[in-house]
């Protein structure tokens, strides 16, 4: 296997930059995922690490070597497609010897790269049917084979799972992380799933807008967002975001109330550029009461959402929802009057005007 290293690559078309100035390493065996809302540059990165368009500008490597100039089929990559591209007509065996037969590779290697992929991925049963014949999740393993037998330097996935329904979905989430785990495998993932990438990936680059707006574990994404995109964007359900004003050692709301802070976060208020700061907060570092209790905010119940063994409330909070999750014995209904009490050493601050994370000086 071989990393994969992106500096200062760009791709617009015309005055529009799909891809803008993105630099990135991914390490020999690591698995990095690609995430982002639709339109945000993610598959056009891929696309530019395969060859599948011209740069319009940066570097772009595969192991030691600089791939701009290279056709696709000198990058020593394989790609797996969310559409499975395979062909209907042959056996699950032929298509998986195609790519070793175009390589005019003996008729024995071939069969041993064949059947040493189809018992890695448990589709040794299927050798001799078609793909018609295949339920979705056997057909993604056949993808999956078709790029294993060509032993690439780099796999190359492209929102694979998107054609499977939810059940699947977290069958094959397992599947191809232990896939990466038994080869030790070099992966970038596409995906707008951004679960699927915080429970396989090592690494994930949050994209919005043609830029790279953070990369780093998604234990660190999820735990400190740098700017309000990535805070409402990682996490199910997302972080709640709140517009307060910054007054004295506290926040204050056009309502009228005010949250007194913890001198940490009086230290990241002062920070901001202005005195507009928004408050970010993870549902579970929520406390609901049905009553005042110090330090806690108003608000109105919107929704209540039963899921078994937990229930999320939705409250208006100064004219934001902000997500709760509860144990499923506490009682409320919509409409009904709430206290939120906010945990001080968890709450996350923004500036309100350029949306960046706020830090204690």
């Amino acid at each position: 296997m071989a990393g994969v290293i992106l500096e200062h690559v760009m791709k617009n078309y015309g005055s529009m930059y799909a891809v803008n100035d993105v630099s990135f390493t991914v390490n020999d065996g690591e698995f990095v995922a690609l995430v982002g809302p639709s339109g945000c540059g993610k598959t056009t990165t891929l696309n530019l690490i395969a060859g599948l368009l011209p740069m319009s500008g940066g570097d772009i490597s595969i192991g030691n070597r600089v791939v701009n100039d290279l056709d696709p089929k000198d990058r020593d990559i394989a790609m797996v497609f969310q559409n499975y591209a395979l062909y209907p007509n042959k056996s699950v065996y032929k298509n998986l010897a195609f790519p070793l037969q175009m390589r005019k590779l003996p008729k024995a290697e071939i069969d041993r790269k064949v059947q040493d992929a189809a018992k890695l991925l448990d589709i040794t049963h299927l050798l001799e049917r078609k793909p018609r014949e295949l339920s979705g999740g056997q057909q993604q393993r056949v993808a999956l084979g078709r790029a294993l037998v060509r032993d690439p330097a780099v796999f190359l996935m492209d929102e694979p799972l998107s054609n499977l329904d939810a059940k699947l979905r977290v069958q094959m989430r397992s599947e191809i992380k232990r896939f990466h785990q038994d080869l030790n495998a070099t992966i970038v993932y596409v995906t707008h799933d951004q679960l699927e990438a915080v429970t396989m990936a090592d690494k994930m680059a949050v994209m919005n807008g043609g830029f790279l707006q953070q990369y780093d574990t998604p234990a660190n994404v999820f735990a400190h967002p740098v700017n309000t995109f990535v805070a409402s964007f990682v996490g199910s359900p997302a972080m709640s975001l709140i517009p307060l004003e910054v007054s004295g050692n506290a926040l204050r709301s056009p309502e009228g109330w005010e949250l007194q802070l913890s001198p940490a976060n009086v230290r990241k208020a002062a920070g901001s550029t202005t005195k507009d700061i928004v408050l970010g907060a993870r549902h579970s570092t929520l406390k609901l009461h049905k009553s005042v209790v110090p330090g806690s905010v108003p608000g109105k119940v919107y929704t209540v959402e039963p899921t078994g063994d937990v229930t999320f409330a939705q409250v208006f909070i100064n004219g934001a929802v902000v997500n709760i999750s509860l144990d499923p014995s506490v009682i409320i209904a919509p409409d009904e009057m709430v206290w939120i009490e906010f945990d001080q050493d968890r709450m996350h601050l923004f500036d309100g005007a350029t949306t960046m994370a706020l830090q204690a000086a």
